[in-house]
């Protein structure tokens, strides 16, 4: 069919202030680790802390660590929070590989528990029956901007003596019963990368309330040497030495130039996502009675169910809302059966769309590595074959939001 122009998966809102920014750059002496990292890292930590006092139980200072990727942000907080060979961290199988592939880097060993299928969020119940001798840690995942149960993880780490490490890829902006990233776990990892909430086409950072931990991950960012260039430059020549192997995980300057204008603007863009979001919701029902065969009523009024392992997994259309999500992605869930002709279809109409996750277990490599049998994660697995990304970012607008609805009706009516 032909199309009125097409609706890409997403759109950066960067212009003319991240060019000035990056410009600026260009005449000063540091491209890479530099002062703009500083200053973005100042900011971040301010823009965690906003509107909280200093009486707050969880307004101590936030110690940010710029990194080139939110994957060596994870290996680098990992190391630092002492993972060894042989060691396990239950995570969820709800997210991109990155989160495993930086466990497995290390030589630990990723432990997979199962996810709330109202949420899609790892499920604090299977995390507490996962914990075995060889647990070290757990590591959570804010899946599409939405806060996993950070509370409960804190008590389950505490009680068996765990790191606590969050991978909030999806967001910097995202909240859950007055918590935010970096609040209650021992760091906090977020995403740059091209199509985050706050790019600079790759990236990222770690945050930690503690300074030591913190000065660790400076150290194994910049290869594991005592004195980056900045601690260096001018003044007498200053020799550094290496006091422990690091990584090559450093943000560059350029990079801090062009995230820094974004942050005074991320919770207005934030709400432009969560108008998005609301209106893909209120849309839902209005197309719902002109679909045949109740195909579309099927699925947006009641459980899609799968049977894995023995066990149902009911799977809502839609997760339901948790908290102040960053509205990273709109998901929906279609029956497994149609997934695929979903995506082709609304590719071939002019939609961009995506699948944000897989159950990753079910990947060839961690297939093959992991050996988890199909069936042992009934909801992650029961998501994973149905999920659908649709567009989400702040310049969509109302027809094509209208649009992209009624190409997914359109699609599963084919």
């Amino acid at each position: 069919m032909s199309t009125s122009g097409r609706i890409e998966f997403f759109k950066h809102t960067l212009g003319d202030e991240e060019a000035a920014s990056w410009r600026q750059v260009l005449e000063t002496v540091f491209l890479t680790l530099g002062p703009q990292v500083a200053a973005f890292e100042k900011e971040l930590g301010e823009f965690l802390l906003r509107g909280r006092s200093q009486d707050e139980s969880l307004a101590r200072a936030r110690h940010v660590v710029g990194t080139n990727s939110c994957t060596n942000g994870l290996l680098v907080a990992l190391k630092a929070l002492g993972l060894e060979p042989g060691d396990e961290v239950i995570t969820t199988p709800m997210t991109f590989v990155a989160t495993t592939n930086a466990i497995m880097h290390l030589g630990g060993r990723p432990v997979l528990a199962d996810v709330d299928p109202q949420t899609g969020l790892l499920d604090p119940e299977a995390v507490r029956a996962a914990v075995g001798p060889r647990t070290v840690g757990i590591l959570p995942v804010h899946l599409c901007g939405q806060m996993a149960d950070m509370r409960a993880f804190r008590a389950i780490a505490d009680a068996h003596k765990l790191f606590l490490l969050e991978d909030s890829a999806h967001g910097i902006e995202c909240e859950r019963d007055g918590v935010r990233p970096g609040d209650l776990g021992d760091a906090a990892v977020f995403s740059f990368y091209a199509t985050k909430t706050v790019t600079s086409g790759d990236g990222g950072a770690i945050v930690t309330k503690d300074s030591m931990l913190a000065d660790r991950m400076r150290r194994l960012r910049n290869h594991g040497v005592s004195k980056a260039a900045t601690d260096r430059h001018g003044g007498e020549y200053q020799h550094w030495d290496l006091v422990e192997l690091g990584f090559k995980a450093n943000l560059t300057d350029l990079d801090a130039a062009i995230l820094r204008p974004q942050l005074p603007r991320a919770l207005a863009q934030r709400q432009a996502r969560q108008a998005n979001d609301d209106h893909y919701r209120a849309l839902l029902p209005e197309l719902t009675p002109s679909l045949f065969d109740g195909l579309f009523s099927r699925l947006f009024t009641g459980p899609l169910t799968a049977v894995a392992g023995g066990q149902t997994a009911a799977v809502p259309p839609l997760f339901a809302r948790v908290g102040t999500s960053s509205h990273h992605l709109f998901t929906v869930h279609v029956p497994a059966e149609k997934r695929d002709a979903v995506l082709t279809g609304m590719g071939a109409r002019g939609v961009g769309v995506a699948v944000n996750y897989r159950a990753i277990h079910t990947l060839s490599y961690l297939e093959h590595t992991l050996r988890i049998p199909r069936g042992s994660l009934p909801h992650a697995e029961a998501i994973g074959d149905r999920t659908v990304s649709l567009p989400q970012y702040p310049g969509l607008t109302e027809s094509e939001r209208i649009r992209v609805m009624q190409l997914l009706e359109e699609t599963l009516r084919a």
